[in-house]
């Protein structure tokens, strides 16, 4: 998770979403109609903010997808054989990012 509280959260996206379904829980029991649009409302800023931080974070996999793969075929071409292997976990961290966080 980023230290930059103004970057997209997957886990406060999930937190917020929950908390605006609860205070809809809430409004509905009740009757407060000012309770459920809240609730509404929060659980919709809840599920933007996890759909971004999941995008942003397969971009970051797809750089590192592609810079691994080409770290990789440079490495093979000189011979370097360190950064062939280093090009390879990058390219498959990379890859594991980007599964991990294809919209369901």
């Amino acid at each position: 998770m980023s230290g930059n509280s103004n970057e997209p959260s997957q886990l406060n996206g999930q937190l917020n979403s929950v908390k605006g379904q609860v205070y809809e829980a809430v409004g509905n029991a009740t009757g407060s109609d000012d309770w459920k649009a809240s609730g509404k409302q929060i659980h919709a800023e809840g599920e933007a903010e996890q759909k971004a931080a999941q995008g942003k974070a397969m971009a970051e996999g797809l750089v590192d997808q592609v810079g691994g793969y080409k770290d990789s075929v440079v490495g093979a071409v000189t011979g370097n054989k360190a950064d062939q292997v280093a090009g390879n976990a990058r390219q498959e961290a990379g890859s594991a990012k980007v599964d991990a966080n294809k919209p369901q």
